[in-house]
């Protein structure tokens, strides 16, 4: 399931995730499953039609990233494999680097990010100024509201509804999801 905050050239999108690493850290082997949370640029596309017509948008380049995930054999709740938030390199992350932080309060670390977005921003190597004046004012704004929407996903997560793997053979690496 995928939800898209959208403001003037940030967007925020959340979605589930199942994830199994084919070549995996010390102590990440096997599958696990949470929910992803992206920054990301938003473009307009250029319309073609009515002013009745559908616009294209264009959810693109993310700027940062949090995981909220856990292994599938490990306890609920557990965030074992919840990283820090991570910059990212173009359309890869960083490597994973665990903050004891995050570890213990997923959520209200992603929602103290958010609600500095000028500070995210600076922390992923971009000027604040390469977005739109309003986009912190209003995603400061949406936080509770992403937060809700990150909460009710791992609650899917968590009651086996969401973040599952692909039917079929056990695989040595997959990815379902939207981000």
């Amino acid at each position: 399931m995928l939800h898209v905050f959208g403001f003037h050239s940030i967007g925020v999108a959340v979605g589930d995730l199942y994830f199994v690493d084919p070549d995996p850290g010390p102590g990440q082997e096997g599958p696990e499953h949470g929910v992803r949370l992206e920054v990301r640029f938003l473009e307009r596309v250029p319309e073609s039609g009515s002013i009745y017509a559908a616009r294209p948008i264009l959810v693109d380049r993310p700027v940062w990233r949090a995981d909220l995930l856990e292994s599938v054999a490990g306890p609920t709740g557990s965030h074992d494999r919840t990283p820090g938030g991570g910059r990212m390199r173009g359309w890869e992350p960083g490597t994973r680097q665990f903050d004891p932080a995050m570890s213990a309060d997923p959520i209200g670390f992603v929602g103290d990010r958010l609600g500095d977005l000028g500070a995210l921003l600076k922390g992923a190597g971009l000027d604040p100024s390469d977005v739109d004046d309003r986009d912190a004012a209003e995603v400061a704004v949406a936080v509770p509201q992403i937060l809700a929407t990150v909460r009710a996903l791992l609650d899917g997560v968590r009651l086996g509804e969401l973040a599952q793997p692909p039917a079929g053979e056990p695989l040595d690496s997959a990815r379902e999801g939207w981000l």
